[in-house]
């Protein structure tokens, strides 16, 4: 397993303490729960109940099997009602005797026995919590997660001694599945395929980006060709409307409006759409750096970059690449994949801003860390930073310019970035850094040297 020290130590921490721990973990689909849940059940054994989308008396059945061979080697029989079965694994803790049990997917039960909930609090205050349990519970309904277990409405509420959120790997992270691929590579990879730990490992390194568009995504047959589109009749009613909206997302259309009149649809339905989306983690809102979440400037962007990828590319091209064989359609992508990549290259130097803030490796640790736009008074027009981030008192800031171009970026690029901080007269300290693709003039080059302004290339972004 790549990856993921973190999340283990959290359930590490709770398994070594003697008292009653209830972890609920959540995160997207393909996002790697279980296998965390799996790797942490090696080191220590436990019940571990993959819940399915059987009927409750299934469902118990599976789950009265689990826990009895667990304990006794055996499966003696079905328990009467899920209470029971609560309560033997009640029986079975003891002080020198930690007991770990696992409840995969747990909104599977919920869906067949809303009563489940109360059954498993009624345990909990009146048996568990006394004892050396280690319950978890996982699922990957985000909203269902974070309503109905962790809600105050919830019957849980108030039993939870911990909650993780399990969420993609960063670009950096994702470089540890292509061990062979040099950085600009791993920016295409990770721009692609995004954080998923399940999408990165279909790409193999021995093989170029394009061959890999080519074998693992383009044919029929291959798990990447579908999957978005899979994994939304999976999570929602009506797909259509939804693959409408992420269409028009990774078309360039941000804005609500201009999102409900490319699909030609109400802008309060695409409203109610679009929370579903932010819920379920393929969308989120997000406001000029700085500005407070109610701005009118809000725009909408995707969290996953394959959803991107593949409603710009696959979806919105499927009825063109039919008519080609994989080669020449991942032949057509590559010859695309710049204009692409630009707000992929610009998110990836924000996670690297943001891995630099806990390295305490930047001139101050941001209050606020995003894109920026608006009007420029100085200018009297629309201006935008690439990536601001600002300090607690507001008067210090580092300026960001990102640039995915095949040329060096020219002086007029820098030029523009300093322009920009016109807007912005209360930062009195202001530091400067480019990211740029291809390098840098010669002038960019000797008059960042001579005003101390750091320029960065694809490669610097991976030194750790």
């Amino acid at each position: 397993m790549f990856g993921r020290a973190q999340e283990l130590a959290v359930l590490e921490e709770a398994y070594q303490k003697s008292t009653f721990q209830f972890i609920v973990m959540f995160g997207r689909r393909r996002v790697g729960k279980t296998t965390i849940l799996q790797e942490f059940a090696k080191k220590h054994p436990a019940v571990f109940f993959p819940a399915q989308e059987k009927n409750d008396a299934l469902n118990l059945h599976d789950f009265s099997e689990s826990v009895e061979r667990f304990f006794t080697g055996d499966f003696l029989g079905v328990f009467p009602d899920w209470s029971k079965a609560f309560a033997y694994i009640g029986r079975q803790a003891a002080p020198e005797k930690r007991v770990i049990l696992i409840i995969d997917e747990f909104p599977f039960l919920a869906a067949q026995n809303a009563a489940i909930k109360s059954t498993l609090q009624h345990a909990i205050d009146h048996d568990w919590k006394d004892k050396n349990i280690l319950l978890i519970l996982c699922g990957s309904s985000v909203s269902f997660m974070e309503n109905e277990i962790m809600g105050y409405k919830s019957p849980l509420y108030g039993r939870i001694t911990g909650q993780m959120e399990i969420r993609p790997f960063d670009y950096l992270d994702a470089t540890t599945f292509f061990p062979n691929y040099r950085a600009e590579d791993h920016l295409l990879a990770y721009g692609i395929l995004g954080g998923i730990p399940r999408y990165l490992a279909a790409f193999d390194d021995s093989r170029s980006i394009e061959e890999n568009l080519a074998k693992e995504i383009l044919p029929e047959n291959t798990f990447l060709h579908d999957e978005p589109q899979m994994l939304l009749k999976m999570e929602l009613r009506e797909p259509n409307v939804y693959n409408s909206i992420l269409e028009a997302i990774a078309g360039g259309a941000n804005k609500l409006t201009a999102i409900a009149d490319r699909i030609h649809e109400d802008r309060s339905k695409c409203g109610k759409y679009l929370q579903t989306l932010q819920n379920i983690r393929l969308v989120r809102k997000i406001t000029p750096c700085g500005e407070p979440a109610t701005s009118k400037k809000s725009i909408y962007v995707p969290t996953d970059f394959y959803y991107t990828f593949w409603y710009r590319f696959i979806f919105s091209r499927k009825s063109y690449y039919a008519l080609l064989d994989p080669e020449d359609a991942a032949r057509d992508i590559m010859d695309g994949i710049s204009d692409y990549m630009g707000p992929v290259f610009e998110a990836v130097c924000q996670e690297y801003l943001l891995r630099q803030a806990k390295k305490r490796a930047l001139p101050f640790v941001p209050a606020a860390i995003g894109k920026w736009w608006g009007t420029n008074p100085a200018l009297k027009a629309q201006d935008d930073v690439d990536i601001l981030a600002v300090d607690r008192t507001g008067t210090e800031a580092i300026f960001c310019e990102c640039k995915y171009q095949s040329r060096p970026m020219p002086m007029e690029e820098y030029d523009d970035l300093m322009t920009a901080t016109t807007a912005f007269p209360k930062i009195t300290k202001r530091h400067f850094l480019f990211f740029s693709k291809n390098g840098y003039t010669k002038p960019v080059s000797e008059r960042a040297a001579r005003e101390g302004v750091l320029l960065l290339m694809i490669p610097d972004l991976y030194r750790s």
